[in-house]
């Protein structure tokens, strides 16, 4: 019997076809998670991010013919549907919002929900110009980690850099930016 590993993606959906949850297990462990980090980045949303990639492994698992090696690689299948998907989910929040707001007296938030909008967009703009602001090793290790869901040991293999190296820039830039934001009123109220 052949190891899982040593198979090609190509061969592991045709075991999947024929319901081989190790063939599933094998692709996860190849694919889940560039499949989350990009579902994380779109989505912005923790939970969301883990049911869409869930979604895209259940899809593979109850469809895997959908899978054409002659159009491209499996990967490039999985973040394509992961993609399409995610979308879905931002659009569907943006359409629910939206009849929310249709919904409530003269079509705007509620006082409590406004101000907690505004809020949460003014503390992600001063996240995002706080992290623009760290030294580029600095920033790199900690978009690698945080936004495409990388480990550190494999923030490490992509920057060519020690896992020591990558832990004290990520570590130390989280410090930094925590304490620029705790210094321009950031803190959740």
């Amino acid at each position: 019997m052949e190891h899982l590993a040593e198979l090609t993606d190509a061969q592991l959906v045709v075991r999947i076809a024929r319901s081989d949850d190790g063939a599933l297990a094998e692709i996860y462990r190849r694919h889940a998670r560039a499949m989350y980090g990009l579902a994380r980045r779109v989505v912005g949303d923790v939970a969301e991010a883990e049911d869409v990639t869930q979604e895209a492994f259940l899809h593979l698992w109850s469809r895997p013919e959908g899978f054409d090696a002659r159009r491209g690689s499996l990967r490039t299948y999985l973040l394509t549907h992961v993609h399409g998907r995610a979308v879905d989910v931002v659009r569907s929040r943006a359409a629910r919002r939206l009849r929310d707001e249709r919904a409530t007296p003269g079509g705007i938030l509620a006082g409590d929900d406004l101000d907690r909008e505004v809020w949460d967009l003014a503390v992600a703009d001063q996240v995002t110009r706080t992290l623009s602001m760290l030294p580029t090793d600095e920033r790199t290790a900690i978009e690698l980690a945080y936004f495409d869901g990388l480990t550190y040991r494999e923030v490490a293999r992509r920057l060519s850099r020690p896992d020591g190296t990558v832990k004290s820039r990520i570590r130390s830039g989280l410090r930094r930016m925590r304490s620029d934001l705790v210094a321009d009123g950031a803190r959740d109220r």
